[in-house]
């Protein structure tokens, strides 16, 4: 992968941040990964400014020598930063890119960065886990929906969510739609049905352990007999 060929993951999220964004776009790519991303959305001349933002050193020099190999220093700052510390308010940064990371640390870096006062337009995530969790925190914090993707990459199920700020309106989804992600629930592709047959052979094999388990763990039982019951009303 490079900024001129990027992975599924990071191609439809690309695609998401040119389709939905605000214009002029200006990005913050928080976990950048050698600032791919926005180096790809800048060749293209799809963003006005990008942030790329790394947290560890050696990632952060990846991502200053992609910047300069491709001479896109006048448009992507490359920062050393957690989260949103790399954001100033100067920046004006309307879109917000998180992608790779687990659900509980996204919603970390979003909290932390809320407190402070930042508020992007666009959310473009990818979590590698939880993302019930963060369906959650975006219910909560006043960000809708607007698409959701499923794939699969190297034997991993990776789901990407899109979320546009909506202060004055409370949108409230379904405990469902928070599990299966609103707009993966309605479409349910192949992938999808996929993900969830392996969620429900892994659910069996736990139902199946809590059962033979002489410590017995009856509210933990109840619990993984209603996510199965649930997994299998949507692929049935």
């Amino acid at each position: 992968m490079n900024s001129k060929q990027l992975s599924k993951r990071l191609q439809w999220i690309a695609d998401s941040i040119i389709k939905y964004a605000p214009k002029p776009t200006r990005l913050a790519d928080i976990g950048s990964d050698h600032a791919y991303l926005p180096s790809y959305l800048a060749q293209g001349n799809y963003i006005e400014f990008a942030i790329a933002g790394e947290v560890v050193k050696g990632p952060y020099q990846s991502a200053i020598q992609e910047v300069n190999q491709h001479q896109l220093n006048d448009r992507i700052d490359v920062r050393l930063g957690d989260g949103y510390d790399v954001i100033h308010f100067e920046d004006k940064i309307n879109t917000v890119s998180i992608c790779g990371m687990g659900g509980g640390l996204i919603v970390d870096i979003l909290t932390r960065g809320q407190q402070i006062g930042h508020q992007p337009k666009l959310l473009a995530l990818q979590p590698n886990v939880g993302e019930r969790i963060v369906r959650q925190w975006l219910n909560d914090h006043h960000y809708q929906i607007i698409d959701e993707y499923i794939i699969q990459e190297k034997g991993h199920f990776y789901e990407m969510i899109i979320a546009q700020s909506n202060p004055n309106t409370k949108v409230t989804i379904s405990d469902k739609e928070l599990m299966f992600g609103p707009f993966l629930l309605q479409e349910r592709n192949d992938t999808f049905i996929e993900k969830w047959r392996n969620e429900l052979e892994k659910m069996k094999y736990i139902l199946t352990s809590l059962q033979l388990s002489k410590k017995g763990d009856h509210t933990k039982e109840l619990e993984v007999k209603q996510t199965i019951k649930a997994i299998e009303e949507v692929i049935s």
